[in-house]
């Protein structure tokens, strides 16, 4: 039996000192906003928050580097861990087989949903596939309580139909938000908190326990990891909240996105850091190239293409994708694939059919090459998904595959992808980054465009490739230079096109002209700036 939860006063007299909540929270919330959670949450916050700080000061220190001219490599310092035979602690069983993981928002439907498919894992996202209003991360941490309990249910008020949690469901992984990112919402001291703490304490804290008596693992997905450094303390964290709660080192897993540019070359030691508690490496794709375009932002040599052309095929990401393979293999880590974002497209067979075939045969080079498992948007990939693994790996995993003919240079992922830059794909980055930014101002941050399901790295990518055309003056392939009358020129014919395809009704409450106004500013700012996000958070 679970112990009840005790109300938080509205009034703010149980708040541990030093707390203090800025908006109240929903009702249906509040009762995990005990003082024991917000005392937890508060501690963690004020033992890491200099580190945290440190750390994101480096970040600076680097860009400037690389606006210098400097270029990364692997580490001299570190290169006696790469060279060692040293392996990650193993995974329980109920993590050996994850070859199709279905990742996406908190909403209580697609908790239920996607814990009901047939995919092996569903990744709960507080970060690129959720706006970060108030209500959408209290309420998320209300669904996830629930659904660890298997108690959570919603009954449509349209329909009348119920949803609810089947026998068997797929293992839960939690993506809190990064670590660039504050909570506004909550202060200790007088500042705001780490969202990535605070979307982490608050599950923690409720449900790591309750998790371990009903026979799962607490596990996360730790996103937008510059190096190891970010990793050792985010296991310096779980550390400190296993000994909290009375755990074992070690019952925490954490899978660590690999999106970074940085990152890639401190896969050993980012597996190093987190050894006693890794779930593996992912190839976080999307937000990969995003990476590469703003790491590099200063140097015209790295002006890349429409981002349409830019595929796993091209060198850079074959190499990065290949590099985590071995890299994860050798360690007796799982090696985990990109995202396949398509959605059914209903009415149209024919071009169904081509969108599955899409999929299948990117599911199909990442299982040949030695992937562990892949991840999909909506239900309706997870057979073909599988059906591509299932042909490849007999087995839970591919862990036996070390990929010991794989060698790659610094050169091979600095290698920047050759294409023309057209017209077209002008307006994909400015229609998309639009759409996607008035739903995200507006609490989604999963939106369906074009028949596909995209969140924050696809808005991420066209904002910083508008950016860097217009930067360093790149040139249409009919010779048009990219510069900031035909970046507005043609905002404007997109805006005025989405209005006729979505209606006047849509406009009327001003969102896509305030979505436009931010996006432009953001393409045609003389810095670029670091996340979408950080600059519209402010707008929620």
């Amino acid at each position: 039996m679970t112990t009840p939860l005790h109300h938080a006063t509205r009034s703010g007299a149980a708040l541990p000192s030093g707390l203090e909540l800025a908006r109240e929270v929903p009702a249906e919330a509040r009762a995990l906003f005990t003082h024991d959670a917000l005392a937890f949450l508060a501690d963690l916050e004020r033992t890491f928050r200099a580190r945290r700080r440190e750390l994101l000061a480096r970040r600076r220190t680097v860009q400037a580097a690389l606006d210098a001219g400097w270029r990364p490599d692997f580490l001299a310092e570190t290169a006696s861990i790469r060279a060692a035979d040293w392996k990650v602690a193993p995974l329980p069983p109920e993590l050996a087989d994850r070859r199709v993981e279905i990742t996406g928002p908190v909403d209580r439907k697609m908790v239920i949903n996607a814990l009901n498919s047939p995919a092996q894992v569903f990744m709960a996202d507080f970060e690129d596939s959720c706006s970060p209003t108030w209500e959408n991360v209290t309420l998320g941490q209300r669904n996830l309580f629930d659904a660890v309990r298997g108690t959570i249910e919603l009954v449509q008020a349209e329909t009348g139909k119920r949803y609810r949690l089947e026998q068997r469901t797929a293992q839960l992984f939690v993506r809190p938000r990064g670590w660039h990112l504050a909570e506004k919402h909550v202060l200790v001291d007088g500042e705001p908190v780490s969202a990535s703490l605070f979307d982490f304490a608050l599950f923690a804290f409720h449900n790591a326990r309750e998790q371990l008596a009903r026979g799962a693992t607490p596990a996360f997905y730790l996103p937008k990891l510059e190096g190891h450094l970010e990793a050792r303390l985010w296991n310096d964290v779980f550390v400190h909240v296993q000994r909290a709660l009375g755990l074992p080192v070690g019952t925490i897993k954490a899978t660590v996105l690999i999106e970074t540019i940085l990152a890639a070359f401190e896969m050993d030691e980012i597996l190093w850091e987190l050894r006693e508690h890794s779930a593996g490496l992912n190839c976080g794709r999307w937000d990969y190239i995003f990476s590469f375009i703003k790491r590099f932002r200063s140097d015209p040599a790295f002006v890349l293409p429409d981002r349409a052309s830019v595929g796993m095929d091209r060198h850079f990401l074959a190499s990065y994708s290949r590099l985590l393979i071995r890299t994860c293999h050798r360690r007796g880590a799982h090696a985990m694939g990109g995202m396949a974002a398509q959605i059914p497209i209903k009415g149209d067979d024919a071009a169904n059919a081509r969108a599955l075939e899409k999929v299948h045969a990117d599911k199909e080079r990442e299982a040949k090459n030695g992937h562990d498992g892949t991840w999909v948007a909506h239900p309706g990939l997870i057979a073909t998904a599988r059906a591509a693994f299932d042909a490849v790996m007999p087995h839970a995993n591919q862990l036996a595959n070390l990929r010991e003919d794989v060698a790659v240079s610094a050169k091979d992922l600095l290698r920047v992808p050759t294409g023309t830059i057209t017209e077209a794909g002008l307006r994909q980055n400015l229609e998309v980054g639009v759409r996607y930014l008035a739903a995200w101002l507006c609490g989604n941050g999963c939106v369906p465009i074009h028949d596909l399901m995209e969140d924050a790295a696809t808005a991420e990518i066209s904002r910083t490739q508008v950016w860097q055309w217009v930067r360093h003056r790149a040139t249409l392939e009919d010779g048009r230079v990219v510069d900031a009358a035909l970046v507005r020129a043609v905002l404007e014919e997109e805006l005025a096109r989405i209005e006729s395809e979505a209606g006047a009704n849509a406009f009327a409450d001003g969102r896509f002209a305030r979505a436009a106004e931010l996006f432009a500013r953001l393409v045609l700012a003389e810095e670029l700036e670091e996340f979408l996000t950080l600059a519209a958070y402010d707008h929620l």
